[in-house]
C-alpha cells in the first residue's frame, strides 16, 4: 500500500460538514435544554457560575493551530446546527513542536447521544491533520457547557441576538 492511498484513507467524511437538524429543530432542542422549574428557555439561578476558561488567541493564517481550529470547525453537534468550536464546547486546543495535540473539550450535557463518539471522531479527524503526530483529547463537565460559552456567531446563528 502507497503512502497516497494511507492519506486518503484518512480523510474525513465529506458530508460531516452538513448539520443533521434544522435551526428549528435545534432551538427545540435548546429550549428543553434551558428548561428548569418550569422556565422555558432560562438557566436556573440558584446554578453556580461557571468556572471560565479563557477564549484561545486567534492563531496566525497558515499556523498549524489555525489548521487544527479548521477541522474542529467541520465538527457538528448533530442536534445543533452549529459546528463544535463556535458552539463553545472547545475549552482549549494546543500543539507542541512536536506535533503532539491537545484539546480540551466538553460536551452540552453528560447525557448528550453522541457522548461516546463526538470525542473520538474529533480525535480521528485531528489525527488526518498532516503533521500531527499524536492527539490528546480530555473530555471534561466542569465547568458545564452553557449557551453563554458560544461565539457571537453561533448565538446569532441560533436566534440568541
Amino acid at each position: 500500500m502507497d503512502e497516497d492511498s494511507i492519506k486518503k484513507d484518512k480523510a474525513p467524511p465529506k458530508n460531516a460538514e452538513r448539520p443533521l437538524y434544522s435551526p428549528e429543530q435545534a432551538m427545540d432542542y435548546l429550549d428543553s435544554f434551558l428548561e428548569d422549574d418550569g422556565k422555558s428557555g432560562q438557566a436556573s439561578q440558584d446554578q453556580a457560575p461557571a468556572k471560565e476558561y479563557p477564549r484561545r488567541p486567534e492563531p496566525e493564517p497558515g499556523s498549524p493551530l489555525e489548521r487544527i481550529i479548521g477541522v474542529l470547525q467541520t465538527v457538528f453537534d448533530p442536534e445543533i446546527p452549529v459546528n463544535i468550536y463556535e458552539l463553545g464546547l472547545i475549552y482549549d486546543v494546543g500543539i507542541t513542536d512536536d506535533g503532539r495535540v491537545k484539546v480540551v473539550m466538553t460536551l452540552t450535557s453528560p447525557n448528550c447521544p453522541v457522548a461516546e463518539t463526538m470525542p473520538m471522531d474529533v480525535e480521528y479527524r485531528l489525527g488526518c491533520i498532516e503533521g500531527v503526530q499524536a492527539v490528546d483529547l480530555e473530555l471534561v463537565w466542569d465547568p458545564p457547557w452553557s449557551p453563554e460559552m458560544m461565539s457571537e456567531a453561533a448565538q446569532l446563528e441560533m436566534g440568541f441576538l
